[in-house]
């Protein structure tokens, strides 16, 4: 769970980061950065999760 919330911490900075370059935008920076990293997190989480069961029934495909 540790490598999601650091996962999410620079999902959020980056995703401020860009959009608020191209809009200039805090509010706009702000809310792009609290919607798509949140919800791509959990899809991060729950693909590592079946990452790691596909990995463990097929050993010598997954290196």
């Amino acid at each position: 769970m540790i490598k999601t919330l650091t996962f999410a911490v620079l999902h959020f900075s980056v995703a401020f980061t860009i959009t608020y370059l191209l809009t200039g935008s805090v509010l706009v920076g702000g809310a792009v950065a609290l919607i798509e990293p949140s919800i791509n997190t959990v899809v991060f989480y729950f693909h590592d999760k079946i990452w790691k069961k596909w990995e463990a029934k097929h050993p010598a495909v997954a290196m």
